[in-house]
């Protein structure tokens, strides 16, 4: 009865095309201005040429920095994230632009922030969407365009942002973001330089605690408000207040826009042909009614009926955002210590860690041994993050035995002395400073070499 009820939502049901339309063409405009900017803020070569150790992803070592080619691979991405917006030859496109983009975000994982893996997956997603099928040069130079679309390509969209949303929520439950206002009762008094409210509210406890209960609350809510045809412009005005917030509050790059321009996908058809008239009365390049019309029960919802594989693909791709943010409940110990399980699982600015630490290289047989100065090999970036996250420090040991037995050292051992403090607590010893580093092997196996906190958080 399930499938049934499966097979035909998949096939009967149509909705309008216009919201994804607005959709594709947001979307391909903020990646192109997001790239721009890295670009012109110099990023590429800081965070992606520059660097003499590039920290890999688990599985993904072999993806390795293109040099100065990189540059090219941002023109690569550039483009691919234009043609999405204008419809030009969208499926190749996206498909590029999906490929491009993550390729870059896999060279270094020291660059990873949530908004990121967000592209990529929904860039993903948008591999198997008609976006092109109305108001795009595609459906313009082929003279055809469609009136109806499967409803199940817009409802994929608003699925994926109601995970990242609901689930973000769900990570703020826990006694230190509720109970102790962390890390934002940190980070807030900082921010004493913004105008009016920087050295007056922003120190303030209960407005700490205002703002963590707030946040929770705002991401558990916001995919209900936003699916809700009467609350919708509430829910609306509170994604905008919300984003601008935290884009004045916190360095987080393009996020916040692209979560604005993305509730817009909940919004009926009628919101969205008024964007896209604004749109063709502003660049003059699409017709009202193009040569042709198709009927896509006819004829246009035959071309996108999903096959047998990819309808398996697209399930296979929910289970996992549904699943994958809870593989933590495998390891021991706390989460936002040894940030097992921590990566893409929409875990959004819970944690405030600092960290110091040293290697030491010892000779096993004559026990001599020496110290690493790190900023040798890594930028202060790069530093600041293998200091605190057990998966860097690892690779960085590593690393650092290859490079020393490529100069002829031998019999090489490679220590940690390290210190690390969370959200607040007193810094305390964080790797096991008698084990070799260079005889463990990454895996998805629980570290064992991390000394566990004296402390316990409690929560999802």
């Amino acid at each position: 009865m399930l499938l049934k009820k499966i097979n035909f939502y998949f096939k009967n049901t149509h909705t309008d095309p216009s919201g994804l339309a607005v959709f594709r063409i947001l979307f391909g405009l903020l990646m192109l201005f997001s790239l721009i900017r890295f670009w012109y803020k110099g990023w590429i070569e800081s965070l992606y040429i520059n660097p003499k150790l590039n920290f890999k992803y688990y599985g993904f070592e072999w993806v390795e920095s293109l040099g100065s080619y990189t540059y090219l691979l941002f023109i690569v991405c550039a483009i691919a994230s234009l043609f999405v917006a204008l419809g030009f030859k969208y499926k190749f496109s996206i498909i590029i632009f999906f490929l491009s983009f993550t390729y870059i975000e896999l060279i270094d994982k020291t660059t990873y922030l949530n908004h990121y893996y967000f592209v990529s997956v929904l860039s993903f997603l948008m591999c198997f969407l008609p976006a092109n099928k109305f108001f795009s040069l595609d459906n313009y130079l082929d003279g055809t365009s469609c009136e109806k679309i499967p409803k199940w390509t817009v409802d994929s969209i608003k699925l994926l942002i109601c995970i990242v949303y609901f689930y973000a929520g769900l990570a703020k439950i826990n006694s230190d973001w509720l109970l102790k206002a962390m890390p934002l009762a940190i980070w807030l008094p900082s921010k004493y330089d913004i105008p009016l409210i920087g050295q007056t509210f922003m120190q303030l406890k209960w407005v700490h605690y205002l703002m963590s209960w707030g946040g929770m609350i705002y991401d558990l809510a916001i995919p209900f408000l936003l699916l809700n045809k009467k609350t919708r412009p509430f829910a609306f005005i509170m994604v905008i207040i919300f984003h601008l917030l935290t884009k004045i509050l916190f360095p987080i790059g393009m996020f916040p826009y692209i979560m604005i321009f993305s509730a817009l996908i909940f919004f009926d058809s009628g919101l969205q042909k008024k964007i896209l008239k604004k749109i063709s009365s502003f660049l003059r390049l699409f017709k009202k009614n193009p040569r042709k019309h198709i009927n896509i029960k006819s004829v246009s919802f035959i071309r996108l009926h999903l096959s047998p594989i990819s309808k398996i693909a697209l399930i296979c791709f929910f289970l996992f955002q549904l699943l994958f943010p809870f593989r933590y409940v495998f390891y021991p110990g706390e989460l936002f210590w040894n940030e097992e399980g921590y990566r893409f699982s929409w875990r959004v600015m819970l944690v405030e860690k600092k960290g110091a630490t040293d290697f030491k290289i010892t000779d096993s047989i004559s026990k001599k041994y020496f110290y690493v100065n790190n900023r040798d090999f890594l930028t202060a970036f790069q530093e600041k993050q293998m200091s605190f996250q057990p998966d860097f420090i690892l690779e960085y040991a590593h690393f650092l035995g290859n490079h020393f037995k490529g100069q002829g050292h031998q019999n090489i051992q490679v220590f940690a002395d390290s210190y690390v403090g969370l959200n607040g607590r007193l810094s305390q010893r964080f790797i096991d400073p008698k084990v070799n580093l260079f005889t463990k092997k990454e895996s998805f196996k629980h570290k064992k070499w991390v000394i566990p906190l004296n402390d316990e958080i409690k929560g999802f």
